[in-house]
């Protein structure tokens, strides 16, 4: 059989963690993990059961990063120009300009 670095998790993922530490997690340290759970996944050394683990944990993260990125676009904002061309207050960034 193999020894005990394909089963435990490696440094910098949380993969033995529960789903619900995620919501609390910001976005740079998900895609940190994510990115971490990847690269696990694509040398391919790991255990088919782990790597079931992992994939989900990942999926879970990878939802994560989108609903922050979601939450910060909504609350992008640009910098209205007036009339004389100085700034003139904020207004929702539309993404058809």
């Amino acid at each position: 059989m193999t020894g005990p670095e394909m089963t435990s998790p490696s440094p910098g993922t949380t993969a033995g963690k529960n789903p619900g530490d995620i919501a609390a997690l910001p976005f740079e340290a998900a895609m940190s993990e994510l990115e971490a759970i990847v690269r696990r996944l694509e040398e391919g050394r790991v255990e088919l059961e782990e790597s079931i683990a992992i994939f989900e944990r990942g999926e879970a993260l990878k939802r994560h990063c989108e609903m922050l990125l979601r939450n910060a676009e909504a609350r992008i904002e640009k910098i209205a120009l007036g009339p004389d061309g100085a700034p003139a207050g904020v207004v929702p960034l539309d993404p058809q300009e």
